[in-house]
């Protein structure tokens, strides 16, 4: 029987995604898996630290990479890229539903290579810090009497920031109306128009879809100049508020406002791609499969000739000149928006008698539907917690959670076992979720803990819960000024004999922004010598911080903390910082966002195999990650559109039960 090739190209989530599953996965047809013989390639721009065998420049994870103090994955660590996610919560009565929420294929994997015993939530301050038009302020000190500092019409500076997004909302969907489920979004984003009774003033009227608007158009519209700034400079994030499809942003917004419950791992969150390529390796020995993981080598051009994929190949030293070539049964593009087109530039200009996939005007129109966002991050560490210990403005991060991890320890220390036991159970009738459950103080917490045990702790065991669970991470306090956010990771080191280290993102920022950045990374007599078109940065992994850029930061995180007139010598000199770029190819984006005026259902369920966009063409060249996901910004959306394409183009059966869950929109 003939063997099969099988071509990925990308080694981030969606890459090593579809890898595992096409090794790990069940299929009605057989002959589309991999079997013994067979040969699977694996190509990446980069060069990821998988394993010691596979010894990169940083850590895995294309836009998601987590930097260890001293690159120790001992030590404690920063996220200078993605950094969360959605836990499923697989153990509710109704956690199959279309309301449950969560993410649930990266709940799926997570549990499946055995990383449960290293999830613990990414806490959210109830109480964030903001730092806007030189005032700082908590989110609870906003009041009628003592509002924020923006002149925004019906004393809406007198509410928090994300109500902007509220008011915005509630022309078509509400708390008791509109759509419920992701089935009922789907929908929406098709469908969704404007329901509210709107003046004659406005723009938009009654019966306007929404996918045909643009966000930032509709904010302002309805917020006006003020309304809009104190929500885009309130929610920290500028990528919320551009002129995206609005139908979409309506869902996703929802999304990053406070009291969303997310996870992250102990070992960072790059150790699930980690995981994965052990996987990976492991099935390929196991089932036989030819297992060929080229890193430093780019997709250069890609065409369909006869039946079989053509493709060339680019070496990292030289990434726009065609050192090789292949063929392949299919190929897997699994790459952001900016790389798909760096490959259809030079596919274009190929002399070749087959079918050029990615050139088809259709095909160009469908890939502009997706908006490159870009961002940057900046990580510090510290010898303390300065932001606790000496800020005049500290961050409220005060707060208790009971763990896996915490149980473990209170078993150390001699915690009678029989409340470990009644604490590590699931909710009942009458009584509270303890697990995983944040408590703003510790009054709350003990009160829900002995309303579980049904009786009353001594004082030494109240002390060694309340220090066991306590939790002052993660933030984050919001600022108008170019960092934008702070994220206060602290002391996370999974080794914990080492010395403690504490970790500062001490700018999160995207679109505009980053170029603020980006002014201050030469200093003085410095001149460029590559062009930003060929700064592949992001490949290397963190760059130090230059002393320019490290004042600057020192400067405004000293505005946050210790008022507008404060001096960059109040935040101590860190023991170390590093940077990534995101706006730098081969991404050109921390994330992506779908355009207004397009259908993205039928966006989503052609782009993926990009040949049904051409009359008569059948090409096995498939597009999956999260640029044209049904969750952009997110590793869920990377592995929901790896999975969508191995579920519908080669039979393999759904990793979990999607009836209630769709993978992609289904354009209807």
């Amino acid at each position: 029987m003939k063997t099969k090739t099988y071509s990925i190209f990308g080694a981030g989530a969606a890459g090593l995604y579809t890898a595992w599953r096409l090794l790990s996965g069940k299929s009605s047809d057989k002959n589309k898996l991999l079997e013994k013989g067979d040969t699977l390639e694996l190509y990446d721009w980069g060069q990821y630290d998988f394993s010691k065998d596979d010894n990169g420049s940083r850590a895995p994870g294309a836009r998601v990479c987590t930097w260890h103090y001293q690159n120790d994955p001992g030590k404690s660590y920063v996220e200078l890229g993605g950094m969360r996610y959605s836990e499923w919560d697989t153990k509710a009565k109704n956690h199959n539903n279309g309301k449950a929420p969560g993410h649930r294929l990266v709940t799926t994997v997570i549990h499946q290579l055995g990383l449960d015993k290293y999830v613990v939530p990414f806490n959210e301050s109830d109480n964030p810090l903001y730092y806007l038009r030189s005032k700082n302020f908590y989110l609870n000190d906003v009041t009628s009497f003592n509002p924020a500092p923006y002149n925004v019409n019906n004393f809406a500076a007198s509410v928090s920031p994300n109500q902007g997004f509220t008011t915005v909302e509630n022309l078509a969907v509400t708390a008791t109306t509109g759509p419920q489920t992701r089935k009922e979004w789907d929908h929406f984003y098709q469908h969704g128009k404007i329901t509210a009774e709107l003046p004659a003033s406005s723009v938009f009227q009654k019966g306007d879809k929404l996918k045909d608007i643009g966000y930032w158009n509709l904010m302002f519209d309805q917020l006006g100049s003020e309304g809009y700034n104190y929500a885009a400079d309130g929610n920290g994030y500028t990528s919320n508020v551009i002129n995206w499809n609005a139908a979409v942003a309506f869902q996703a917004n929802n999304e990053f406002t406070p009291g969303n419950e997310y996870m992250t791992l102990t070992t960072g969150y790059s150790g699930m791609f980690k995981a994965l390529f052990a996987a990976i390796t492991e099935l390929a020995r196991n089932k036989g499969v030819h297992f060929n993981y080229q890193p430093n080598r780019r997709l250069h051009s890609i065409l369909e000739i006869d039946n079989t994929i053509h493709y060339g190949i680019a070496n990292r030293d030289d990434p726009n000149k065609k050192s090789s070539s292949g063929k392949t049964d299919a190929a897997w593009l699994a790459m952001p928006r900016y790389a798909l087109e760096l490959v259809a530039q030079a596919t274009r200009y190929e002399n070749h008698p087959g079918l050029d996939v990615l050139n088809h005007q259709k095909v160009q129109l469908y890939m502009e539907s997706s908006i490159m966002q870009p961002s940057y991050k900046i990580g510090m560490f510290f010898k303390e917690p300065w932001w606790l210990t000496q800020a005049a403005y500290a961050p409220q991060l005060s707060g208790y959670e009971v763990t896996k991890d915490v149980i473990a320890q209170l078993a150390e220390q001699g915690f009678p076992a029989s409340y470990l036991d009644k604490l590590a159970q699931p909710a009942a009738a009458g009584q509270p979720e303890i697990m995983n459950t944040p408590y703003s103080s510790d009054t709350s917490l003990l009160k829900a803990v002995e309303q579980r045990l049904q009786e009353r702790l001594s004082v030494p065991h109240e002390g060694q819960l309340l220090t066991t669970s306590a939790r002052n991470t993660i933030g984050p306090s919001v600022t108008d000024n170019p960092v934008r956010m702070v994220v206060y990771f602290g002391n996370n080191a999974l080794d914990k004999t080492t010395e403690p280290v504490y970790g500062l993102l001490a700018a999160y920022d995207d679109e505009a922004f980053t170029t603020f950045w980006q002014g201050l990374e030469l200093g003085p007599e410095q001149q460029r010598h590559v062009p930003l078109s060929e700064n592949t940065e992001p490949l290397k992994g963190p760059r130090k911080v230059p002393d320019r850029m490290l004042k600057m930061l020192r400067k405004q995180l000293a505005n946050i903390h210790f008022g507008p007139n404060a001096d960059y010598s109040s935040v101590p000199e860190p023991l170390d910082a590093a940077y990534i770029d995101w706006s730098l190819p081969p991404f050109n984006a921390g994330y992506h966002a779908w355009a207004a005026h397009y259908d993205i259902g039928d966006v989503q369920q052609k782009i993926r195999k990009p040949s049904q966009l051409i009359p008569g063409a059948d090409a096995n060249i498939f597009i999956v990650g999260e640029a044209y996901s049904n969750d952009q910004a997110w590793v869920e959306g990377a592995y929901c559109t790896a999975e969508s394409v191995l579920n519908d183009f080669f039979g393999v059966e759904p990793l979990i039960d999607n009836r209630e869950y769709p993978f992609i929109c289904t354009a209807k």
